[in-house]
């Protein structure tokens, strides 16, 4: 067996299930809310991720939209950088929203 072959499924050159990439699943459940993360789920392809995501956290009609992203697409910051990698948004006290008021009548802020 050659070393193209070694986590191939079969004569068809797709990748067995253990090889499948790691997709994050992020779903709205109205309209003007944000996109929260459900889960995690393997899929050969962002298709199938999209379709097993939806059959997995939708299976109520929670979700008006699904994304799904590789987990080796997102990019993160650790908790040893939480002070430093914040800290320079603490100066500008003028981006939030602190100083302007909110009629009752706006939802989801």
């Amino acid at each position: 067996m050659s070393d193209a072959q070694i986590g191939r499924n079969g004569d068809n050159g797709t990748p067995s299930k253990g090889d499948w990439p790691l997709y994050e699943v992020f779903v709205r459940g109205k309209r003007g809310l944000n996109h929260v993360h459900v889960g995690s789920l393997h899929a050969a392809d962002d298709t199938m991720a999209l379709t097993h995501a939806r059959d997995l956290y939708t299976r109520r009609n929670e979700g008006v939209s699904i994304w799904v992203v590789r987990s080796s697409h997102i990019a993160a910051s650790t908790r040893d950088e939480k002070d430093p990698f914040f800290a320079p948004s603490a100066d500008k006290v003028y981006r939030h929203p602190t100083f302007y008021d909110i009629p009752d009548d706006v939802p989801h802020i």
